[in-house]
């Protein structure tokens, strides 16, 4: 866990995340709202994407990880976990109901992939710690894909 609380703490421009619900951040790390304030009150960008749990892409996740309607649920209670952040200046959490295949954790110029595996349930799949070395190259393809995703999602309201 100490990954990726390290990696969020020590950015100083942009979060950006993107998952379904990734509740483990907030269940090991009780403390995470406060820390996304501190880094929004200090000038970074904080920005979460969240699944939809009333999305089709959602309920077959849960259906292909022989989840069932788990995956709704922890979307349902992610968003509960997050929903005291909305209105804080330099803070935005919107829902998305694409298709998922990387959740993506990214501080700065480093981002953790969570590649996701047919049938695997997320905490069975593995994670890279990617780093930005040059323009275009794999960093950007992810940080890119973060874009397109968060350009998609929806908004969501107090």
């Amino acid at each position: 866990m100490s990954v990726f609380v390290d990696l969020l703490a020590a950015a100083r421009e942009r979060i950006d995340v993107l998952v379904y619900a990734a509740v483990f951040l907030h269940e090991a790390y009780p403390r995470l709202n406060d820390l996304l304030r501190e880094r929004a009150a200090e000038g970074c960008t904080v920005r979460i994407a969240l699944g939809d749990a009333d999305s089709e892409n959602v309920r077959l996740r849960g259906q292909e990880e022989k989840f069932g309607h788990g995956i709704e649920s922890r979307c349902r209670l992610a968003l509960m976990h997050y929903r005291p952040l909305l209105g804080v200046p330099g803070i935005e959490v919107r829902t998305h109901g694409t298709t998922l295949y990387n959740s993506l954790y990214r501080a700065d110029d480093q981002v953790l992939v969570h590649a996701h595996v047919w049938g695997v349930n997320a905490y069975g799949a593995p994670v890279w710690h990617l780093r930005r070395t040059r323009s275009g190259g794999m960093f950007d393809t992810y940080a890119d894909s973060f874009h397109a995703v968060w350009e998609t999602a929806r908004a969501v309201e107090g």
